[in-house]
C-alpha cells in the first residue's frame, strides 16, 4: 500500500448521486476526468478486466471469434446505413485536417458488416459470430451516475452472420445463453425483458437488466412470467363498444377546467351521470408534442391518451425512433392556431379536420376504441365536448404505445397484473435482420450460385456497466465488497501496529500467500494507525483481511471475510492454510 498507486477518501465527491460513483471514487477505482468520462486507475483496471475475462471466456465458449475496430471511424458506412443522421446529437462527430466526416463509434453494426463483406463471399463461410471489447462513445445530455451511464464507456459487442433467419435464430439462443452464463458468473441477478430496438433496427429484441432502485429503466413483470422494459409493453386493448343508442356529443360552457381534476370536478356537478360519478379516465386529453426526424424536418403531432394517464415521453421516444420527441413549444402551437392550448379535441386533428391544410397528425391509446365515449376539448376556450363516440365522431391517423404504464396493468399475455421496478440495463441482444447487410451490401453465395443477403444479430454487454451494477448490488455502508472472482485483490494483509515484529509476520505470511498463488495487498505504512488501515480496507472490499496485530502476542492472527463480516482468530502457522481454503470456498461460490 506504500507504493500502490491509490488514494481513499473520506468523503463523497460533490458531483456523485448514487452509491456505486460514490464508492468507486473514494476507494480509488476510478477518477473523474470530465462530466461522464472516468479515468481508470489500478484498481478499478483490475476488477474491470476481471470482468471481461468472464465475458471473453463465455464468448469463447460458444465459438465466437474476437476482434478489435478503431474507436475513430469514417463516416461513410454510417451514412450508407442512414444512422449518421439517425443517431442525432448523442453521436460524436469530428472532422480530420483535410474536412473529412469522422466519428467517434456507439456501436460498430456498420464495420462488423464491411468486414464480413471484405473477407466471406460463399455460404460455406456461414455462420460466423464475431465480438470486441472496445470503449464506446456517446454524448449524453445528462451523463450520471458514474459508469452507469457515461458518455464513455467500455461494452462488449457481438454480431452473428447468417444465411437465413432459422440459422439467426440459432445464433441469437446461443448468445442468449451465453449471456445468462455471464451474469451467473457474476453473481449478478438480471430479468430478461422484451425490449425495443431503436436506432439499432431490427425484429427481436430483449435487455436484461439487473433489478435497482437507482436503475434507469423501468420494467415490468407478472407473477405468470412475462416481463418487458415499460418502453416495449402493448397495451391490451379492450373490445369495441356498440355505437347504436349512445347519446348524442353535446358542447359545454366549462369554465376554469384546464385541468384534468378540475374538468371531472365540474362535470360531476353540473352535468353529474346517472350511473356513477364522472372520472379521470372518462376524459381524452390530447398532448401536443413535437417530433425532430433524422433531417432534422420538425412535426408537431397530437397524442391522445385517457385523463387518467399521463404521455410517458421515454415510450413515445421508443415509439417514434428515429424520431427525436419534446413537448411543442410556443412557436410549434402558433404555427397551428387550430390547436387552442388546454382545450384540444379530433375535430381539428388528422382524418377529423375539416378546411384544415396539413392538419395535425393524430395518434390514439390502444384503450381508445370505437364505441368509446370521451369528455375532450372542444376546440374553444373554456367549451368541452360531452359524449363524443370513437368511431362516430372522430376518429385518427393510428394508434401508438405513449401512455404511462402503470402498477396492476394487465399483463398483455394474459399473465396477471404487472409489477413496476427499476433496473440498470446491463446487457441487449437484437435479431438485426438485413438492415444493415442491405445497406452496405453484404451478401453471399448461396448453394445454388445465387447472391443471397446475409442475415445479422447484435449483441451488446456494457462491461464497465456491470461492474457499476456488481458495486451498488454487493456494496454496503462501509464500502465496496467484491464477489471473490472478480476482486482486485484475492486477500487483503494488514499489519496493525507499532511493534517491527508485526510487521515482519505481516510480511512474511503477505510472501507466503503471495507464493501460494493468491494475489495481495499488503498494508505496510507504517505510521497508519490501525482505525484508518481498517476503514481502507472496508472501503476497498477485498473479500479476505488478514489483519496481523495486538494478537501477535499470543501467537494468533485474524482472519476477516468482507461479504459477511466473520471474524476467525487462528495460530499464525494455520493463516497460510486457512485464508487459502476460505478463498477457494469463496471462488466456488462464484462459479
Amino acid at each position: 500500500m506504500s507504493s500502490f498507486f491509490v488514494r481513499t477518501l473520506r468523503e463523497d465527491p460533490a458531483d456523485a448521486e448514487v452509491t456505486s460513483h460514490k464508492l468507486l471514487v473514494r476507494a480509488g477505482y476510478i477518477r473523474r476526468a470530465a462530466p461522464g468520462i472516468y479515468t481508470w486507475l489500478p484498481l478499478g483496471l483490475r476488477v474491470v478486466r476481471k470482468v471481461e475475462q468472464v465475458v471473453r471466456e463465455e464468448m469463447d465458449r460458444i465459438g465466437a471469434q474476437e476482434v478489435l475496430f478503431p474507436a475513430l471511424l469514417p463516416a461513410d458506412p454510417y451514412k450508407q446505413s442512414h444512422r449518421w443522421e439517425e443517431y442525432g446529437p448523442t453521436l460524436f462527430k469530428l472532422r480530420d485536417r483535410k474536412e473529412g466526416d469522422y466519428l467517434l463509434a456507439p456501436t460498430h453494426e456498420e464495420m462488423f458488416t464491411l468486414l464480413v463483406k471484405d473477407m466471406y463471399s460463399s455460404y460455406k463461410d456461414l455462420p460466423v459470430t464475431l465480438y470486441q471489447i472496445q470503449t464506446k462513445y456517446r454524448d449524453e445530455a445528462r451523463p450520471r451516475a458514474g459508469l452507469i451511464r457515461g458518455r464513455e464507456f467500455i461494452m462488449k459487442d457481438a454480431y452473428s452472420f447468417d444465411l437465413d433467419d432459422d440459422g439467426l435464430d440459432a445464433s441469437y439462443d446461443l448468445e442468449r445463453s451465453a449471456y445468462e452464463a455471464i451474469f451467473k458468473r457474476l453473481d449478478l441477478e438480471y430479468v430478461i425483458c422484451s425490449a425495443m430496438s431503436g436506432a439499432m433496427g431490427g425484429s427481436r429484441s430483449e435487455e436484461f437488466l439487473h433489478p435497482c432502485t437507482i436503475g434507469e429503466d423501468t420494467f415490468v413483470r407478472s407473477a405468470g412470467g412475462y416481463a418487458a422494459n415499460a418502453e416495449a409493453v402493448k397495451t391490451p386493448a379492450p373490445d369495441p363498444l356498440p355505437i347504436e343508442g349512445q347519446r348524442q356529443a353535446v358542447v359545454y360552457p366549462t369554465p376554469d377546467s384546464t385541468t384534468i381534476d378540475a374538468l371531472v370536478t365540474f362535470a360531476n356537478d353540473e352535468h353529474p351521470r346517472e350511473d356513477r360519478l364522472w372520472e379521470a379516465s372518462d376524459t381524452l386529453k390530447n398532448v401536443v408534442v413535437a417530433l425532430t426526424h433524422p433531417d432534422d424536418t420538425r412535426e408537431v403531432v397530437v397524442i391522445g391518451v385517457p385523463g387518467d394517464r399521463e404521455v410517458d415521453m421515454k415510450r413515445l421516444e421508443a415509439a417514434v425512433s428515429p424520431a427525436r420527441v419534446e413537448i411543442a413549444t410556443g412557436e410549434d402551437l402558433a404555427q397551428h392556431p387550430e390547436l387552442v392550448a388546454g382545450y384540444i379535441g379530433p375535430d381539428v386533428l388528422g382524418p377529423n379536420a375539416r378546411g384544415i391544410e396539413n392538419p395535425v397528425r393524430y395518434l390514439l391509446d390502444p384503450r381508445i376504441v370505437d364505441g368509446t365515449s370521451w369528455i375532450t376539448g372542444a376546440n374553444e376556450v373554456e367549451r368541452h365536448v360531452f359524449g363524443l363516440v370513437k368511431g362516430r365522431d372522430f376518429t385518427a391517423d393510428g394508434w401508438i404505445e405513449a401512455a404511462e404504464v402503470r402498477e396492476g396493468d394487465p399483463a398483455p399475455d394474459g399473465s396477471g397484473p404487472l409489477h413496476l421496478e427499476r433496473g440498470i440495463e446491463i446487457g441487449h441482444i437484437f435479431q438485426l435482420g438485413r438492415k444493415y447487410a442491405e445497406a452496405l451490401g453484404l451478401t453471399v453465395l448461396d448453394e445454388n450460385g445465387k447472391s443471397r443477403i446475409v442475415t445479422m444479430g447484435s449483441y451488446g454487454i456494457g462491461v464497465s456497466r456491470v461492474m457499476a451494477a456488481l458495486a451498488e448490488s454487493t456494496s454496503d455502508e462501509k464500502g465496496l465488497s467484491w464477489p471473490a472472482h472478480i476482486a482486485p485483490f484475492d486477500v487483503h494483509v494488514l499489519a496493525t501496529g507499532k511493534g517491527e515484529e508485526i510487521f515482519t509476520t505481516a510480511r512474511d505470511l503477505a510472501t507466503q500467500l503471495d507464493a501460494a498463488g493468491l494475489d495481495v495487498l499488503y498494508d505496510d505504512r507504517p505510521k497508519m494507525s490501525a482505525g484508518v488501515k481498517f476503514a481502507d480496507s472496508e472501503l476497498i472490499g477485498i473479500p479476505i483481511t488478514l489483519v496481523v496485530g495486538r494478537g501477535l502476542t499470543d501467537g494468533v492472527v485474524e482472519i476477516r471475510t468482507r461479504a459477511t463480516g466473520e471474524r476467525h482468530e487462528v495460530p499464525v502457522d494455520e493463516a497460510l492454510m486457512r485464508v487459502s481454503e476460505l478463498h477457494q470456498d469463496l471462488m466456488n461460490q462464484g462459479q
